[in-house]
């Protein structure tokens, strides 16, 4: 008696199977970061940097973790463009600011210790219209706290626009 039913149920989970893929789109739009957006994130994260007295490294990063726009300050050391871009690019691939991640990762052999990542605060996702879009990422400033604190003066330049944004 069971056999009948367990073939019905199965019978008519499959005649669904059709409809479903029939509703599914065959290509994703993925929203993108102008290259306009990026230096005017990196030009106001520099400039909200120098009006403390800070000299910075600051990249933006797309949706891929990819480098749109990198600047260094005058007098920044070499060193802050690299964790710049390694900061964007954990925080657009962990969709989270790198200062709630610093001790996430502390284990031995534990993600933290994959190349590229750094998790320590200045590091920011940039989003639009709910969608993650890229990320900033600061390097240079005396601590975590105010490299975020630039990245964030960076991302707030446009933040109209982000907010506005039709996808």
């Amino acid at each position: 008696m069971r056999k009948p039913s367990l073939i019905l149920a199965s019978f008519i989970t499959s005649l669904s199977f059709p409809v479903l893929a029939a509703e599914l789109p065959v290509i994703v739009k993925i929203p993108r970061l102008t290259v306009e957006a990026s230096e005017k994130i990196a030009r106001s994260t520099l400039e909200a940097c120098r009006k403390e007295g800070i000299q910075i490294g600051v990249s933006v990063v797309d949706r891929s973790g990819d480098v749109m726009v990198v600047m260094r300050d005058t007098l920044a050391p070499r060193v802050t463009l690299e964790v710049s871009r390694q900061k964007a690019y954990t925080a657009v691939n962990f969709n989270a600011a790198t200062s709630t991640m610093e001790n996430r990762f502390t284990q031995p052999f534990s993600v933290g210790k994959v190349d590229d990542l750094v998790f320590s605060a200045g590091g920011i996702p940039i989003e639009a219209a709910g969608n993650i879009i890229g990320a900033v990422g600061v390097s240079g400033a005396a601590t975590g706290a105010q490299d975020e604190a630039c990245a964030r003066a960076g991302i707030n330049a446009i933040q109209f626009e982000l907010e506005t944004a039709s996808l």
